[in-house]
């Protein structure tokens, strides 16, 4: 086998030190393998798993896949070598399904995603769970959110084109009028914006009516006459305007609860690495005095943190692999 992993280069190297994990090899050099796949960026990982698949004849993936339950470095490994759009398509299925119904993460995914990226997660979630999206939040979710959370899905069907700025100029006009000019809020005509415009020009819609009136749209949805309607639809518009304010105070809420922020860090890394994350690091200092590093160290490494999982060995592997991540990013 060494003959022919040295065929696929350096991929070949990769392949062999998870094919040796998940084969339960305990004498492999397992920080090596956090060392090679945490300094690996998306196009690497695809054509790990395509090397893998050659080398072995099988997914590495579905490997991973059936020992990710038990094995929390496994899960992390098998998350960031997925495919972006199959594995928020996963979170989305798993925030809907997956027990009690999970608005954050919900919201954090349909937030934080560009419209075409939005497109392709729904595309991905026909394909593997043979459903709709939308069809899935109008079952599970309810209240404001239901409205909030399906146009800002719809939207994602205008993913293509560029940013029009005249357009975002008028629309910010026709959202003041919806918004301030009355006694009461036109939430009809706010709503269809919010449907029919993608997240990038949704972005425009914001700059200008700030440009405008000289105060954020979403100051104004903490007014009384917008109740509780327009208090749920600042979350999201907000979590559209500025994604890593969004995510740092989601790590920021894991920081202050009652349990651990392993899930919220692993999700949050994983997804943004080559994204945002040293943004949303930077706003999470400003706002908490904690690096991401700081918080990954103290959940993962810290023998004083509040890491209660049985299995220390495989958190301290996904602390140095996330830490990897980090670095590299």
């Amino acid at each position: 086998m060494a003959s022919s992993s040295q065929a696929y280069g350096n991929y070949g190297v990769d392949c062999q030190y998870l094919n040796s994990y998940i084969s339960g090899n305990g004498s492999m050099n397992k920080q090596k393998l956090v060392e090679l796949l945490s300094g690996r960026n998306q196009q690497e990982l695809k054509l790990i798993r395509q090397t893998y698949n050659a080398l072995y004849n099988q997914d590495i993936l579905h490997a991973l896949s059936n020992i990710r339950s038990n094995d929390a470095f496994a899960n992390v490994v098998y998350l960031r070598m997925s495919e972006p759009q199959d594995r928020d398509a996963e979170i989305v299925r798993e925030a809907l399904f997956g027990g009690r119904v999970n608005l954050n993460v919900l919201i954090e995914v349909v937030c934080t995603r560009s419209s075409s990226q939005l497109h392709s997660i729904k595309q991905a979630y026909r394909v593997h769970y043979n459903s709709q999206i939308e069809q899935d939040i109008a079952q599970k979710i309810t209240g404001s959110f239901k409205e909030i959370l399906l146009a800002a899905v719809r939207s994602s069907q205008k993913y293509a084109g560029r940013v029009d700025m005249s357009m975002a100029m008028c629309d910010a006009k026709t959202l003041y009028e919806a918004m301030e000019s009355g006694s009461s809020v036109d939430w009809k005509t706010i709503m269809s914006l919010v449907g029919e415009r993608n997240n990038e020009q949704i972005k425009a819609i914001l700059f200008s009516y700030k440009e405008l009136y000289g105060h954020e749209f979403s100051k104004f949805l903490k007014c009384t006459k917008c109740g509780r309607f327009g208090k749920d639809l600042r979350i999201v518009i907000r979590g559209i305007q500025s994604p890593e304010k969004f995510l740092a105070k989601q790590l920021r809420a894991a920081l202050q609860s009652a349990v651990d922020a392993r899930e919220v860090l692993i999700r949050i890394v994983v997804t943004r690495v080559e994204v945002d994350i040293r943004d949303t690091s930077n706003v999470f200092a400003a706002i908490t005095g904690w690096s991401v590093g700081n918080l990954v160290r103290r959940e993962f490494k810290s023998a004083g943190g509040r890491n209660t999982s049985s299995n220390k060995a495989y958190d301290q592997l996904v602390g140095e692999f996330l830490l990897g991540l980090l670095k590299h990013c």
